[in-house]
């Protein structure tokens, strides 16, 4: 099975074909991030047999050009967001070195296998959380359920209680979980930083005998 296969066992559902027609209506009449050619991108970067790990966000940024289609992830002609900026900051503490993605493009990273994957895969221009309930939530967790039942060891990184919550969804004894506080501003001081999940990350890969993600 390829990412491909899945995606296309989710659009015969009921619940896609309603979702498919409100998004199409939404990208005629509103301004929606990322660019339509954008939604798949994680999933088209970070292929199911050389997946290694997840990284859930919530939603696209909302703001002009900074969405591509990866959770957290911005173009690198893009000032980084405040939550990018505390993810590098723990990058550099945790690992005594910078991130390779300084300029806060994370294309290199989905490519190494960490799948950066947002639980809503579209917003309107300015105002989060717009696409909430239309149905992205239903795809995205039977994409998590997909990976916990089909593979294994796969390290699933948490930030914050909405991403929290999916550890429901996620066979503990056959993958890695973990979790900390979203890395925003408003809660990064209660414990983002120094949960040392970009070296824990690689601790767990180096001990199954995979390659390490060079952050």
């Amino acid at each position: 099975m390829t990412w491909e296969d899945v995606i296309n066992l989710e659009k015969e559902k009921e619940y896609y074909e309603k979702l498919k027609n409100e998004i199409d209506k939404r990208y005629e009449t509103s301004t929606v991030f990322p660019e339509k050619q954008n939604i798949f991108k994680a999933f088209s970067l970070t292929k199911l047999e050389n997946l290694k790990v997840v990284i859930l966000g919530q939603d696209p940024y909302h703001g002009f050009g900074q969405a591509q289609g990866l959770a957290f992830s911005t173009p690198s002609n893009i000032k980084n967001p405040p939550s990018m900026v505390n993810i590098l900051k723990e990058i550099n503490d945790d690992l005594g070195k910078k991130s390779i993605c300084e300029d806060g493009d994370l294309t290199s990273w989905a490519k190494q296998g960490v799948m950066l994957l947002n639980t809503i895969l579209t917003v309107e221009e300015g105002k989060p959380k717009s696409h909430h309930n239309l149905g992205w939530e239903i795809f995205t967790d039977n994409i998590i359920k997909y990976i916990s039942d089909n593979k294994e060891n796969v390290i699933f990184i948490l930030w914050g209680s909405p991403a929290i919550a999916k550890t429901k969804l996620i066979n503990k004894s056959k993958h890695h979980i973990l979790t900390a506080p979203h890395p925003s501003p408003l809660s990064s001081y209660r414990g983002f930083f120094g949960c040392k999940h970009f070296s824990k990350t690689n601790e767990i890969l180096t001990n199954l005998k995979k390659e390490a993600i060079n952050w």
